[in-house]
């Protein structure tokens, strides 16, 4: 396994990353691990997978049919493609 030093680390983000390990009951060196894997994207797991993200997952089957249609409808001029723009 590779090691990297990092220096510089503020007052603030300091306290993040012993706050994540005191609640979570892990290493300071796992819980930095797990916030750089969270700000680049990446899954916990390790598997180097680019997660796209959750952010919009609570909007899931929380539609009703005519937001949904009202939301397509609105969209519907984007489905065009303008050929003049892209010669």
């Amino acid at each position: 396994m590779r090691q990297l030093t990092v220096r510089g680390f503020d007052d603030e983000l300091s306290a993040a990353i012993k706050g994540l390990a005191q609640r979570e009951g892990i290493s300071l060196n796992k819980a930095a691990l797990r916030l750089l894997r969270k700000g680049a994207g990446l899954t916990d797991d390790g598997a180097g997978r680019p997660r796209i993200g959750d952010s919009l997952d609570h909007f899931f089957g929380s539609w009703t049919q005519e937001q949904a249609d009202e939301l397509n409808a609105a969209l519907k001029e984007f489905d065009t493609i303008d050929e003049e723009m892209w010669k």
